[in-house]
């Protein structure tokens, strides 16, 4: 029985012995990874992914390098800046291992010294810089760090790919002061364009008005000049009618007789001049007035009434002016004169834009066109189809003894 229990305890032993020297034997090693051997305490070998048998109890497995590229954040590091201004910078690495035997054997913690040789070297750089230059200036101490940490980390395995900067932390008052600058900056930004926008709103709403004064002058003259047009014609039908007609001396009396109440109405007369011809007409009238009941007297005019005709329609060949035409006219001398407003206070490059609307817009004229002048009413011909005025009646003679009625004062 003794000997049956000591036979098994030999074969569990030697079992567990077959199992450890399998287990020292095959190694399998993953994908970017690499083991370093060392037999009997020095290098032999390294090992590359895949399976891998070694001596057992000889060969031993030194470190487990991990290939992948890696990433390490260093805590914020106090760093003086050429005008005297402490800040606080943190960094950021990425960095690969190309030589798992030189990083294994050449030194003892390559993170502890990248880490140092980072906070050095970022002392150096920004020692040179003030604090400006420090904000502003990131890929180029950037590229400044990459350089000599890659060169330095070269012989000990190492390939820094990247160094970043990840916060750059002025002091405190520092930071206060450059938000007031900042805060000053976008209000002296901010008055500025207010004071862009209002300036450029006085200048459209200036030339608006100006083209508006414009526009209403040019019709108020074209409506001046249609209204005396229109009067011309009229007294040349009155002054044609009346010489056509001979009037005699009493007809022109008994007429001025007409006009004096006309000239008498009015609130403010405090007083009426009468002229000196009031005692000639009178007389003329008396005398007309003063004869016998026998029919009418002509007072003694040598010339009798003449029959003018037919008097012809006034406005039969009358040429008024079209109204669209003239405003277009208008609208024409109104370009031209803003226009030459501008050539004389605004800049030259701005173009006056054509003036009205679809088929009525009319485009701008040259500066050196002179403005058409307007041209004269035509006169108004006279036929024989149009009878004379009528003579208005005379009124009837006073019973004998009375004395004519006094004129109206």
């Amino acid at each position: 029985m003794t000997s049956g229990l000591l036979s098994l305890i030999v074969l569990l032993l030697l079992a567990l012995f077959v199992i450890i020297v399998l287990v020292r034997t095959v190694k399998i090693v993953p994908q970017q990874t690499a083991l370093i051997i060392e037999r009997l305490g020095r290098y032999s070998r390294t090992l590359e992914p895949g399976l891998h048998l070694l001596v057992p109890f000889v060969d031993v497995v030194r470190a487990n390098i991990d290939l992948r590229e890696q990433v390490v954040s260093f805590p914020p590091q106090p760093v003086i800046t050429s005008d005297n201004l402490v800040v606080s910078i943190d960094t950021v690495i990425y960095y690969q291992v190309i030589d798992p035997k030189s990083a294994v054997y050449e030194i003892a913690n390559f993170i502890q010294g990248i880490e140092q040789l980072t906070v050095t070297t970022l002392r150096n750089v920004i020692g040179s810089l003030d604090l400006e230059q420090t904000l502003t200036s990131r890929d180029q101490i950037n590229g400044q760090l990459r350089g000599v940490l890659d060169e330095a980390t070269g012989k000990w395995g190492i390939r820094v790919n990247r160094v970043e900067l990840k916060a750059i932390d002025p002091p405190q008052s520092i930071q206060e002061s450059m938000e007031k600058q900042m805060k000053a900056e976008r209000d002296r930004r901010a008055i500025i364009l207010n004071a862009e926008g209002t300036k450029a709103s006085q200048i459209l709403t200036a030339e608006g008005e100006k083209q508006s004064q414009i526009l209403r002058a040019e019709g108020s003259a074209q409506a001046r000049i249609l209204e005396a047009q229109g009067q011309a014609r009229a007294i040349q039908q009155v002054f044609d009618a009346i010489h056509r007609g001979k009037p005699t001396q009493k007809l022109l009396a008994y007429q001025y007789l007409q006009v004096l109440p006309q000239i008498a109405r009015g609130d403010s007369n405090k007083m009426w001049i009468i002229p000196s011809e009031l005692t000639d007409a009178l007389k003329g009238i008396g005398g007309m007035l003063g004869r016998g009941q026998g029919g009418f007297d002509d007072g003694g005019d040598d010339e009798d009434w003449v029959d003018p005709g037919e008097v012809a329609d006034a406005f039969e060949d009358a040429t008024l002016e079209d109204p669209a035409e003239a405003l277009a006219r208008a609208r024409g001398q109104a370009g031209l004169a803003s226009r030459e407003a501008e050539e004389h206070g605004a800049p030259a490059s701005r173009v006056q834009p054509p003036i009205g609307r679809g088929a009525d817009a009319v485009p701008p004229r040259p500066a050196t066109a002179p403005t058409p002048p307007v041209p004269p009413a035509p006169p108004v011909p006279f036929s024989e189809e149009q009878p004379p005025p009528p003579v208005p009646p005379i009124p009837p003679a006073p019973p004998a003894g009375e004395e004519p009625p006094a004129p109206p004062r």
